[in-house]
Order: structure tokens, then sequence, then C-alpha cells
């Protein structure tokens, strides 16, 4: 198994996020690189699933204009989502032939990687059966939505450290009017540091994945992509 590359990025715009997904998928798709997990934060932005509804908007799209807040109506499965700052979101693309050609495995596997990562800082998060992502009591602190392609994944996960939880209202986060959203800083009352979590991801996930977790920088992803 090679290794998994995974990239630290800065805050990105999710246009700029969402096109360096789908040339990393095409590469992907025909052989190249290899697999690649992206760890970044997103400015505020609201995306909504391929069979998302638009009456789980909760504000004008006027509204989100006059603040600089884009929509995206995306692949991914899953409902309306919020991106913002103090969020860490994860893109992992994959090639599932060369691991396992099982959607739930790999859901599941995603669930592992943000349990155990929110268990490194003192937080019991659970699994809903019914309901994906990660949960501390009925609130909601991680989400999930995949896209896979030729059995290449891409989209992928979020993971609130200390996002401005304000802007979920904007939304019925992830179709769930009866369940509320939280974050790791608000679990624990404390700060929480982003770079440590971002490390903790990556260890987490080479450790679900049974994978060599390699970090590569930006300039060197792209690099890699431009002869790939």
């Amino acid at each position: 198994m090679d290794a998994v590359w995974f990239v630290n990025l800065s805050i990105t715009p999710y246009a700029d996020a969402l096109a360096l997904q789908h040339h990393i998928v095409r590469v992907r798709q025909r052989g190249g690189l290899n697999d690649v997990l992206l760890l970044l934060e997103h400015p505020p932005v609201l995306t909504l699933g391929r069979n998302a509804r638009e009456s789980n908007l909760l504000v004008s799209r006027e509204f989100l204009r006059q603040r600089g807040v884009e929509v995206f109506r995306v692949e991914r499965g899953g409902e309306v989502t919020y991106h913002g700052p103090g969020q860490l979101v994860g893109y992992p693309i994959l090639d599932l032939r060369r691991w396992r050609l099982d959607v739930g495995w790999f859901v599941h596997s995603l669930e592992e990687v943000l349990t155990r990562t929110l268990g490194d800082f003192g937080i019991h998060a659970t699994r809903d059966p019914k309901r994906v992502g990660a949960w501390v009591g009925d609130a909601k602190i991680a989400q999930i939505g995949a896209r896979i392609e030729q059995w290449v994944t891409y989209h992928g996960f979020s993971l609130n450290v200390d996002p401005n939880l304000a802007h979920f209202e904007w939304i019925v986060p992830c179709g769930l009017a009866d369940r509320t959203v939280t974050s790791m800083t608000r679990a624990l009352n404390q700060p929480v540091e982003m770079p440590a979590v971002r490390a903790r991801v990556a260890a987490r996930f080479g450790e679900v994945f049974g994978a060599e977790m390699r970090e590569c920088s930006a300039d060197e992803l792209r690099a890699r992509l431009a002869v790939a």
C-alpha cells in the first residue's frame, strides 16, 4: 500500500478547493498520484448535497450575499451544511480499489477517525446508526458527506473545532430540525488549537485506514499534479 499524502492548506475558498479535488480525482482515476487527504478551512460558505431541499436554507440568498457567503450545490450526498473558519474540513481522495470496495466501510471508517480524534481531546463522541457523523449527546460535532466516482472518493468530513455556531442558524443543519450542533471548544469549555487537531486527524486517519501518512506541501502537490 502506497503512502497517503496529507496536505495542510490554509483558509481556502470553496470553489478553489472543489476545483483542486476534481483535478486530483481525475488524475487518481487514471492511476496517477498517491491517495490524498486535504485538510483545510473555508471562508463562510453553505453547500447543498444532491438531494438537499432549499427549504433548509432559513435565510435568503440576498441575506447571504450581503455577508459575502456563497452557496454551492455539489455532488456529495447529504443535506445543507455550513463551513467556516474554525471548522476543520477533510477531503480524502482515495482509490477504494486499493482499499475495500465498500461504501459503508468507508463512511464508518471516517466516523471512527473523528470519534478517535475527539477522544484524544477528552471528548466522548458517539455514532448514530441512522444518522451519519459524530455526536456529543444530541448535538452534532462532525459531519460527513462523500462522493464516489469510479471508486475514487472525494468531498468528505468537517469537524467543528471552534466555528461561529451562530452561523448554523442560517440552515437546518444536515436537514435535522430536531438536533443542535456543538464544537470542541464548547464541549470542553476551553480553547482548542487547530494545528493540534489537524495533527491528530492525520494520525488517526493513518491508524484507522492502516496507512502510512506522509505530509506533502501544497506546492509539492501542485507540482506533481502538473506532471501527472
